[in-house]
């Protein structure tokens, strides 16, 4: 069944969303600032003006998008963003070497634009709804208090020596708190880095020594789902090797004291004495504004770089546009600030349109499964974003918990993370959304920086197919890719997943290591950014997700590559070798299923296996810990000596009639064994069950 909305024009949104065409830009100075000296934004506005030119045509707007970006784009950076100097020129991009600028010439600081322009308006609206962790106890946080925070937390930092420029790393679960850490680093022209706060001591601080933090911000605590989680612990083990680390900044999330050493210093402490004033730093368009490592197909993270104008104008927009999201609105994002939804729907896209933004501290099933529905029910949210293992695990819960809470406030329902199933989306759309939501599910990555194909925006009353993002957005033009690097033409096909164009929001470097931006991103089809996805074009134009291409897993819509996993394992004195591949998983969506080789002599294998599981939880995080392993004699190899992972998968997922080429295997007879112990393992399963 298809969905429908009447939904608005996509002219008339971006029309009544932003400024008028014309509309002088008046940038503003830190409204608690007073006498701070201001500058006109100069230059007239371009004659072509989206909203004017081409009203209600999402055809014609994607078009323009593609055909005059520096129009197109031009005049929504004007409308939209809060300058203190004018840029001079819209876009300079070169895929071939992997330069991406936009609004060059251009000034303005993100915070001002997040924070201060909704606070000379309207300082007592909601900014944050802080969801904690214990249902019924959320907080409102205005957007003149949100100011107040940032304000006296950037000043915290600039006393302990943070300049522009620097990186911070946040190590917190979603707080208020955490919210204004971002924009404090923002505000100063630091450089924060996030890192989820699920991550074990190792990952910590392999990031922290890759962007060379000098401060991190942490709590003494977390909690979430009833469980009490010792970060500050963490952090301590982490700091044994960080030696560009010079504070640690301690937030009281629990009222249990913990450790405090060299290093560290209570936060709100330090923040009280502080003025709830800061003189926002004036950054150029192109100036670093945080950085997000992700996995690759390589054993070692990458430390993305996003940039100021383009990230925040690519935010704005596709939170507004995507999700129909209207001034008074409750937004709820229920993703972590450790990743990039948390990042662009929790903090950056809300907070830049004036939103009331929802920070979701717990699970979805507690203190039960009816979590996410009582919150939407109390908080009045209009616009409910998660991922679709959330949602195939509150199927399984049934329809009551769903049923017990009024859902009447929701508009839009959207899907993030992964490709969601048929069932899922059927039940989140007729169950949840009461057949009468818009269903958007979309597709994008840490490197986009922004959402790049969903059914919104589109032309009013266009179909929803289930489980499909359906329609590229503005500037986005994908192309799919056969094996030798043609474009496929037509309807009704597959391949890799390319974009042509640039687009503001896109990641612009990988920190320290540009040739591994280029490599990752460009060299594969020269001229194209590879998403490392594959895709279908249905008949009928629209583009579904088909998932990974490479050595990347999405567990529970988490990025993972699978050398993380065998290099997490590799240290093991008693396994030479071991290969992990992805599989399909009724509830994460995808899980690691890990083959290794022992050593002769091993005796106790069943704990081997416990301590690779203990090794990958402490090096990674215990998402990324495999859900199967299974010990053979040997891993099929080319005459070359690479692991054949390709049919290490297909044994698993029971696609051994089609094989492939496996004249390269330099044993084929490595096969039969491997199908033979995995028999065994299954067998083993069904008994235990």
């Amino acid at each position: 069944m298809a969905a429908r909305s009447a939904g608005r024009g996509v002219g008339r949104l971006l029309g009544s969303l932003y400024r008028c065409p014309g509309q002088p830009v008046r940038p503003l100075r830190g409204l608690s600032t007073p006498g701070w000296a201001t500058s006109q934004f100069s230059g007239s506005a371009p004659t072509l003006a989206p909203t004017a030119a081409l009203p209600g045509s999402y055809p014609a707007l994607s078009a323009q998008a593609a055909q005059e970006p520096a129009a197109f784009w031009g005049q929504l950076a004007r409308d939209t963003l809060v300058w203190d100097t004018p840029y001079h020129t819209v876009w300079d991009c070169d895929f071939s070497s992997g330069k991406i600028g936009w609004f060059l010439g251009g000034q303005l600081n993100v915070s001002v634009n997040c924070l201060d322009q909704h606070v000379q308006k309207s300082p007592e609206s909601v900014a944050l709804i802080w969801e904690r962790d214990e249902p019924g106890t959320e907080v409102r946080i205005t957007y003149r208090e949100l100011l107040e925070t940032t304000c006296r937390l950037a000043n915290t930092l600039k006393r302990h020596g943070v300049q522009r420029g620097d990186r911070v790393a946040i190590y917190m679960p979603v707080s208020p708190l955490s919210v204004a850490a971002m924009l404090a680093c923002a505000r100063i022209g630091a450089v924060h880095t996030v890192v989820f706060a699920g991550f074990s001591a190792e990952s910590l601080a392999g990031r922290i020594n890759d962007a060379k933090c000098k401060v991190v911000i942490t709590f003494n605590q977390g909690l979430r789902g009833g469980r009490v989680v010792e970060l500050k612990k963490i952090v301590d083990e982490a700091m044994k090797n960080c030696p560009t680390v010079q504070h640690v900044l301690v937030a009281q999330r629990t009222d249990n004291k913990v450790h405090m050493g060299d290093l560290d210093i209570p936060l709100e402490q330090e923040m009280a004495k502080e003025a709830p004033v800061c003189i926002p730093e004036i950054m150029d368009s192109e100036d670093m504004l945080f950085m997000l490592y992700t996995s690759g197909s390589t054993g070692t993270p990458k430390g993305l770089v996003h940039t100021q104008a383009g990230y925040l104008l690519y935010a704005a927009l596709t939170h507004k546009l995507v999700f129909d999201y209207q001034p008074g609105d409750v937004f709820g994002c229920v993703a972590d600030i450790g990743w990039i939804t948390g990042h662009s729907y929790v903090v950056y896209g809300p907070l830049c349109n004036g939103a009331t933004s929802v920070l979701f501290e717990s699970t979805p099933v507690y203190p039960n499964a009816g979590r996410y529905w009582e919150t939407v029910q109390r908080l009045k949210i209009n616009q409910f974003y998660g991922a679709p293992t959330a949602v195939r695990l509150l199927l399984k819960y049934g329809d009551t918990w769903v049923k017990k809470y009024d859902r009447s406030s929701l508009r839009t329902l959207g899907s993030v993370g992964e490709p969601i199933n048929h069932e899922a989306w059927e039940w989140l759309y007729k169950v949840v959304g009461d057949s009468r939501c818009t269903l958007v599910d979309t597709w994008w990555q840490t490197e986009t920086g922004g959402i790049c194909i969903a059914p919104r925006p589109s032309e009013e009353g266009a179909e929803i197919l289930p489980g499909m993002a359906m329609r590229p957005f503005f500037g986005i033009i994908p192309a799919l890719m056969d094996e030798k690097g043609n474009i496929m033409e037509g309807s009704d096909v597959s391949g890799a997943l390319c974009i042509s164009q640039a687009w503001p929001g896109m990641a612009r470097t990988i920190y320290g290591d540009h040739q591994r931006f280029i490599d990752s991103y460009f060299k594969a089809y020269p001229g194209y950014y590879f998403t490392g996805d594959g895709a279908h074009r249905t008949k009928g134009g629209y583009y579904q997700i088909t998932g990974r291409m490479d050595d990347v897993i999405n567990i529970s819509g988490h990025r993972l590559g699978t050398a993380e996993i065998e290099d997490a394992m590799a240290d093991h004195p008693a396994v030479p070798e071991t290969a992990v591949i992805g599989y399909p998983h009724d509830i994460k969506g995808e899980a690691a299923f890990a083959f290794i080789v022992l050593k002769d002599d091993v005796g106790d294998v069943d704990m081997v296996v416990s301590e690779l599981k203990s090794a990958v939880a402490t090096k990674i995080a215990k998402y990324a810990v495999p859900d199967q392993v299974l010990v053979v004699k040997r891993l099929p190899k080319t005459r070359s000596g690479k692991v054949m992972r390709r049919l290490l998968r297909k044994i698993i997922t029971g696609r051994t009639q089609d094989l492939g080429d496996t004249t390269t295997l330099e044993d084929p007879s490595v096969i039969t064994e491997i199908l033979s112990t995995f028999q065994k393992h299954k067998d083993k399963q069904a008994v235990a069950k």
